[in-house]
């Protein structure tokens, strides 16, 4: 597997550029996503792959604006299959493109259900090479207050909401 420096990456939060240029390197090697302390079903689907630019105002009154790629997987075991080979996943990916503009540093979330259970919402990190595959550990995406976030991360500013300098105001004010 292509060596990486996961130093400056967040373990729960990859972006598509790089998962693709890792999973590139392992083309032959099965492809499996890892939620909810458990495996996929070697008969998994990518049943969607949708892209979106949004527009947003958080509850400090801060505009904000992302891309993000959703990429949907069913979770089923169907046909005696054996795991998806990474090449074939980028291969699904890089046909999206074709249609769909895709940006490699966009924000990347997995959507999974196995077709009974509601669909979750889960954010990758980075691939392992283990046992024969590489394993991609998907966790739950939380949601998050965005001022409280930069504040946490320093980077303090008279609009946060839940940062010290706006203790008197309520969130949404």
């Amino acid at each position: 597997m292509n060596a990486i420096d996961n130093s400056k990456i967040q373990a729960d939060d990859i972006k598509l550029g790089l998962l693709l240029n890792i999973l590139a390197g392992e083309r032959d090697t099965p492809l499996v996503f890892n939620y909810d302390g458990q495996p996929v079903k070697p008969g998994y689907h990518i049943t969607e792959v949708k892209a979106g630019q949004f527009s947003a105002l958080d509850c400090g009154a801060n505009p904000e604006a992302w891309t993000e790629i959703f990429i949907q997987l069913w979770d089923i075991d169907e046909d005696d299959r054996t795991h998806m080979p990474a090449g074939k996943f980028y291969s699904i990916i890089r046909k999206v493109t074709e249609h769909v503009q895709l940006d490699d540093s966009a924000k990347l979330t997995f959507e999974v259900s196995d077709g009974v259970r509601p669909m979750q919402l889960y954010c990758a990190a980075m691939p392992v090479l283990r046992a024969g595959a590489v394993h991609v550990e998907l966790s739950p995406r939380p949601a998050s207050c965005k001022p409280r976030d930069r504040w946490l991360a320093g980077e303090s500013s008279a609009t946060t909401c839940c940062g010290p300098s706006a203790r008197t105001k309520a969130c949404g004010s």
